[in-house]
């Protein structure tokens, strides 16, 4: 099980290296690392996991936050229509995104960043993303809102990128062409 204690935090090495990509069949540590990064999301979310274990509540997580360089992360959300967006992605890739572009109002957080870096985070508002199950099979996802963002996000991480590279430093609330607020309904 993943706790706190195992997630690096910003400045470690890892979080600024491009991930490699993983050949299937996954080894059964690569496997056990899929469950886990999903695990510890859906147990991020459970009040009394949270209390229990101190953990820090998350939507995602990506292999490089727990120190392994591989192109592997964990998503864990609703989204706006209500449906559960719940998988781990290998070798995931944005295929096509939407001109338009979105951001939180409230600014992005992360787990490996324990400070909150306050800015606007300009994210593709709706994506198209291919990848793999741990068990190789193939998925190609539609995603926009909430989901898209935290695709993007964890994209990032496989990529050595922090949320925050995307803040403008002289001016982190400045309007982003062609983007809305992202708002749960």
């Amino acid at each position: 099980m993943i706790l706190m204690q195992d997630i690096i935090r910003d400045g470690h090495p890892t979080l600024r290296k491009k991930t490699d990509e993983l050949t299937f069949p996954l080894s059964e540590e690569e496997q056990t690392l899929a469950h886990d990064l999903l695990q510890y999301v859906i147990n991020s979310q459970d009040d009394e996991m949270v209390k229990k274990y101190n953990l820090r509540p998350g939507i995602g997580i990506a292999a490089p936050q727990v120190n392994v360089s591989k192109r592997m992360f964990a998503l864990h959300l609703t989204d706006e229509d209500e449906n559960e967006v719940s998988f781990v992605a290998v070798n995931p890739k944005i295929i096509s995104h939407s001109v338009e572009k979105t951001y939180i109002a409230a600014g992005e957080g992360c787990l490996s960043v324990d400070e909150v870096i306050e800015g606007y985070v300009p994210r593709y508002a709706r994506i198209t993303a291919t990848g793999f199950h741990p068990d190789g099979t193939p998925f190609k996802k539609r995603l926009k809102g909430l989901a898209a963002i935290a695709f993007q996000h964890e994209l990032d991480h496989l990529n050595g990128i922090m949320f925050y590279d995307h803040i403008n430093p002289q001016n982190p609330y400045e309007e982003i062409p062609d983007a809305f607020p992202y708002e749960r309904k």
